[in-house]
């Protein structure tokens, strides 16, 4: 199903991916690692959504519901249940699946997306990306659907539900399975998602 794994590591940044990058990962199981300008990114990000958890005003996605919630508070205890229900409701992609290397290159230009610190994902959940890829775990997402005008909100809460441990996945022989018996014969365990 797939080729051989690479011996190549693809280090990200806080800038962009070149294109050679991004066909080693996603068309011959380069391995993925963030680097320490990244990594720092990461926790400085982080470290700016971990004040506004805990500010009694309200911030969009942090403290609040999204779209049309906006305006309602969301306590603290029911933030995370929050974040797992986004990404339920949006991994509503339909039709044929789309093909394992599109679905690893966009994986790999997520996590340099996260990479640049501006998310405020914690470093932990980029990392845990990395590890997916480098397991050859890649979720199944599908070819219609979106919400938004960015046009990939649908595929990438494919890619979040995986990482929850939720959805569909195909191993590295293509074996198609539940995400959570996939990260754990990989030794990997489900992000626990919280605010951002």
């Amino acid at each position: 199903m797939t080729n051989a794994t690479s011996t190549r590591t693809v280090v990200l940044g806080t800038g962009p991916v070149a294109p050679d990058d991004v066909v080693a990962v996603a068309r011959h199981d380069a391995r993925v690692r963030l680097g320490d300008e990244a990594l720092a990114a990461l926790a400085a990000g982080r470290a700016v959504i971990e004040k506004l958890t805990v500010d009694p005003v309200p911030h969009y996605g942090v403290s609040t519901g999204f779209g049309a919630l906006a305006t309602r508070h969301i306590p603290v205890a029911r933030r995370a249940q929050l974040q797992r229900s986004l990404v339920r409701s949006h991994a509503a992609g339909a039709g044929s699946e789309v093909e394992r290397e599109v679905v690893r290159a966009l994986m790999l230009l997520r996590i340099s997306t996260l990479a640049t610190g501006r998310t405020g994902v914690r470093p932990a959940t980029a990392q845990a990306y990395a590890a997916m890829l480098d397991a050859g775990i890649t979720p199944v997402v599908r070819e219609y659907g979106s919400l938004g005008c960015s046009g990939d909100l649908a595929p990438l809460a494919h890619c979040a539900l995986a990482l929850m441990g939720e959805g569909e996945v195909r191993d590295r022989d293509g074996v198609l399975q539940p995400a959570a018996p996939a990260l754990a014969a990989a030794g990997l365990s489900p992000v626990e998602l919280v605010e951002k």
